[in-house]
């Protein structure tokens, strides 16, 4: 297993939880490196993804949208914006296994991400999106299980409130550094990112703390009399990960 490129990683982080690498950053001396914001969550229960940091750097657009002369002009409000102030396009260098991070900058409420583009990254390669900003149209993100965490629910729209400025540079979100490259991974347990300096190390000791966990639990498992089920299922775990390690060699 090597870190030359982070993307590579994902398949020893991909069974992991959150809880097992916060463990691992503790072990080698990472305390409360990486740990973002608790009120940058999940938008609905049982999301969990692992991907590679894609970082978007947004500022408030200090400049307000302009009044509207129509019902046309309202639906196409974002493009009008977009074609008088410009805009940062990077849905091109999105690859598969990309999580995009994006820092808002403090900016007001603005639903940056709705149910239109948040799929628009998703079908690109995305893996999932965090923002410590808004999201929007959160019933209808929720129906699609798009894997979306921000900080708050929000209702309006870009023109006039925000502006994406640089992509794939280091960023603040959630009170935590992000730099692209980064591994990042969120369950209900909250979102947790990797430097990926050591990402590699990180991969290695979170393994070997899942499995543990999963051996002293499958014991209290048939002690209580409780139904096996896929998290205490070590056998395929251990396979899992040595089919993983024998595909590098």
């Amino acid at each position: 297993m090597t870190d030359d490129d982070p993307l590579d990683l994902l398949p020893y982080y991909e069974p992991l939880r959150v809880s097992d690498v916060c463990d691992a950053l503790d072990g080698i001396g990472y305390f409360n490196v990486g740990l973002m914001d608790r009120e940058v969550r999940p938008l609905w229960p049982g999301m969990s993804f692992w991907g590679v940091a894609f970082t978007v750097r947004c500022v408030p657009a200090n400049r307000p949208m302009w009044k509207l002369n129509s019902t046309e002009e309202i639906v196409r409000a974002h493009g009008i914006w977009f074609d008088e102030v410009g805009v940062v396009r990077y849905q091109d260098q999105i690859r598969k296994g990309h999580v995009i991070v994006n820092a808002t900058g403090g900016g007001q409420e603005v639903g940056q991400w709705g149910s239109a583009n948040s799929l628009s990254v998703i079908a690109a390669g995305a893996v999932g999106i965090i923002t410590d900003g808004y999201c929007r149209d959160t019933d209808e993100l929720i129906l699609q299980q798009t894997p979306i965490c921000s900080r708050e629910r929000g209702r309006t729209i870009i023109p006039g409130r925000i502006e994406v400025v640089e992509v794939q540079t280091r960023v603040s979100c959630g009170g935590v550094q992000v730099a692209p490259g980064d591994i990042v991974g969120c369950d209900g347990d909250g979102i947790v990112v990797v430097p990926q300096s050591v990402a590699a190390e990180v991969a290695t000791h979170s393994r070997a703390i899942l499995i543990h966990d999963m051996k002293a639990r499958l014991g209290l498992y048939g002690k209580l009399g409780m139904a096996f089920d896929a998290t205490v299922d070590v056998a395929k775990m251990e396979a899992y990960f040595a089919e993983l390690d024998s595909s590098q060699t």
